[in-house]
């Protein structure tokens, strides 16, 4: 990875390791579609001008269907999802949860004819990775709260093909044009349920502010640092990112939330982690990848 990959690499790992903690102190006093829609809204307010005034809508036209796609994938469902996980879990269970992510894009990179070769170390990956989240999930997780680890699920889903779909139909596309109009789309979809699960008591400054921090430093800013980054390392590896995010979740969790340090977390942490890397680390020997058929 170039110098310049690094740096995106550790400033998005940051980034979006804080969300865990402000999505957590927000749905205490909101509704998660209400903070969904506040945070997709303000991120398009601060990115839609920027766009215009770059030119970036010139020649849009053909991308937006896969605009729309990924508006789905990235944004709408998981954004939604993830904040009704945190109603549930700990945001440091919640993070460990969501960076299986590298786990499900190299299984869906291999799906969808991306990467034909899976050997027997990425092989190993896989089954480390979900063994790590089958660990946490039986440790720490109760019964009754099972629905929680399928709304991360879905989140973890969405943020595998988001970049996919950035890399196989929206490489031609100016990215900031790409990002404000998929937040635009789902500040739209939102409002009106956003409207509907309005609080009707007062609100705390606390969660205004995560809800603010999250519209600005995790929605608008990281997104512009996301898109750099998948072009500079692709898809797959971009998905990497994930390495940090649970631990500097985790840290906050503990830290400013007294969030408990349990077993499952200690286990399924370095499984999860260790999954992650084999899972898309590339194979050195051809002879020893599986060959994939060509999708018909």
């Amino acid at each position: 990875m170039s110098r310049k990959g690094w740096g995106l690499f550790l400033a998005l790992s940051v980034i979006w390791g804080t969300p865990y903690l402000f999505i957590r102190i927000a749905v205490e006093h909101v509704e998660p579609s209400v903070l969904v829609a506040l945070r997709v809204g303000l991120a398009a307010l601060l990115l839609l001008p920027i766009a215009a005034a770059r030119g970036q809508f010139r020649g849009i036209r053909p991308y937006l269907p896969w605009i729309a796609l990924f508006g789905v994938v990235e944004i709408t469902g998981p954004f939604l999802m993830l904040g009704y996980a945190e109603t549930a879990l700990p945001s440091s269970t919640t993070a460990l949860l969501i960076a299986g992510v590298p786990i499900v894009a190299a299984g869906l990179a291999r799906s969808f004819g991306l990467d034909r070769r899976l050997g027997i170390t990425r092989i190993a990956g896989l089954a480390i990775g979900i063994s790590g989240v089958a660990v946490l999930v039986g440790l720490d997780i109760p019964g009754d709260q099972w629905w929680a680890v399928g709304a991360a699920g879905i989140t973890v889903v969405g943020y595998a093909l988001g970049p996919i779909v950035i890399s196989t139909r929206l490489g031609g596309a100016p990215p900031l044009a790409v990002i404000s109009l998929a937040l635009a789309m789902n500040a739209v979809i939102y409002a009106p349920f956003a409207w509907i699960q309005r609080p009707t008591e007062p609100v705390p400054a606390s969660a205004w502010w995560s809800i603010i921090t999250l519209g600005i430093l995790c929605t608008a800013i990281a997104f512009l640092i996301f898109f750099a980054l998948v072009a500079e390392v692709g898809p797959s590896r971009m998905t990497v990112i994930t390495f940090l995010n649970p631990a500097v979740a985790i840290t906050l969790g503990v830290v400013l939330l007294a969030e408990p340090i349990t077993w499952g977390l200690l286990i399924g942490f370095p499984l999860v982690l260790l999954g992650s890397y084999l899972a898309t680390r590339p194979d050195r020997n051809p002879a020893a990848a599986v060959e994939d058929t060509p999708h018909a």
